[in-house]
């Protein structure tokens, strides 16, 4: 049931990145436009003072010209395959996270129909949609600085899921991640809400919130418990070949780490090969 995890955990690390790609897409695009209109002018000046057949150009300074002129065309097609091809792996990533989105509600007995949109992947719709485009940060995550009053209400929501009281817990986790999307306390709030829903038995939306962890922030400094978690999850499900594949990527992404030793634990338990 869970098979497309394969494929979006291969997708990730460059999906996570989306949106720093798209500014760096967009900075090309804008240097080479700068640049093919200098060389222009450049060309223009030539060809009017005749300086492009003369010695005063180096005798072939037209032809060299010309050469550059059609490298600066093959950049300007390349920078549009990597946007087609940026476009389409975000595309194919939001509907693939989607579908797993719809699979753990499913299997939970949620209600399937109430399920928002997916977000896409690298930003909202509106950022993604055209790579190409500058990027605002949200206000929350500008610098990596915290937003006002954001640790205290990590730290009271942390507090809640210490006293125990799971449903509340993992109620102000999820106000959070949403009040403070982006921000430097997100991926934690993901994992420490995932905690919470286990505890509860709510395995599938557990899952979800670690998934959502992991593929907010790929590289982040609670990632590879993130997907650890996630593989464990799987297994609590009985998608054993699923939960074998996360925990194995567990080991190849964070090799070493703590997180990588538990998933190697996990996977005897497992069974898997």
């Amino acid at each position: 049931m869970f098979r497309i995890l394969t494929v979006v955990l291969v997708m990730l690390p460059g999906l996570a990145l989306a949106q720093d790609r798209a500014q760096t897409l967009a900075d090309i695009r804008a240097e080479i436009a700068s640049l093919s209109a200098d060389f222009n002018a450049l060309k223009q000046e030539l060809v009017a003072t005749g300086a492009a057949g003369s010695g005063a150009a180096g005798g072939s300074a037209l032809q060299r010209m010309d050469a550059i002129e059609a490298a600066l065309v093959q950049l300007t097609g390349k920078t549009e395959q990597v946007e087609l091809r940026l476009n389409k792996v975000v595309t194919d990533g939001t509907n693939r996270v989607g579908d797993l989105e719809f699979r753990l509600t499913e299997l939970e007995g949620g209600d399937v129909g109430a399920l928002a949109p997916t977000t896409p992947l690298g930003g909202d719709a509106g950022t993604v949609a055209s790579p190409l485009e500058p990027v605002v940060d949200a206000p929350a995550a500008a610098g990596g600085e915290l937003a006002v009053s954001e640790q205290a209400d990590f730290d009271r929501a942390k507090g809640v899921l210490a006293s125990g009281d799971f449903r509340a817990a993992a109620d102000q986790f999820a106000t959070f991640t949403q009040t403070y999307t982006g921000g430097p306390l997100t991926q934690d709030a993901q994992v420490l809400r995932g905690d919470a829903l286990g505890q509860l038995g709510e395995t599938a939306d557990a899952a979800r919130a670690y998934l959502e962890a992991f593929s907010g922030k790929p590289d982040g400094p609670r990632a590879g418990e993130a997907l650890l978690k996630l593989g464990q999850s799987l297994g609590t499900l009985g998608q054993v070949p699923e939960a074998c594949v996360t925990l194995t990527e567990v080991g190849t992404r964070f090799p070493g780490s703590q997180p990588a030793t538990d998933a190697g634990v996990a996977m005897e338990g497992l069974g898997c090969q």
